[in-house]
C-alpha cells in the first residue's frame, strides 16, 4: 500500500514539473511577445492541450496567456 507521504511527495513533484514547464512557456512568450501568440503551439510543445495550458497558466500567474502578452505589448509599446 502507498504511504500517504509518498503520494504527497509525488503530487509536489508533479506540481514542480508543471511550474517549470509554465515558466519556460512564460519566458518564451516574454522573448517572442511581438509575434502572434500561438497557445495551441505552445501547448503542443509542453505536451498539454490548449485548454490545460490556459487553465494552469491562469492558475499560476493569475492572468491568461493572452492577457499576459497583451500587457507585455502595452508595457513595451509594441503592437502586433
Amino acid at each position: 500500500m502507498c504511504q500517504p507521504a509518498w503520494a504527497e511527495a509525488r503530487t509536489r513533484t508533479v506540481r514542480l514539473q508543471e511550474l517549470r514547464e509554465l515558466r519556460r512557456i512564460r519566458d518564451r512568450i516574454d522573448r517572442e511577445y511581438t509575434r502572434p501568440l500561438d497557445v495551441p503551439g505552445l501547448a503542443r510543445e509542453a505536451g498539454l492541450t490548449a485548454e490545460t495550458l490556459h487553465r494552469t497558466f491562469t492558475r499560476a500567474y493569475e492572468t491568461t496567456p493572452y492577457a499576459f502578452v497583451t500587457a507585455l505589448r502595452a508595457t513595451r509599446g509594441e503592437t502586433p
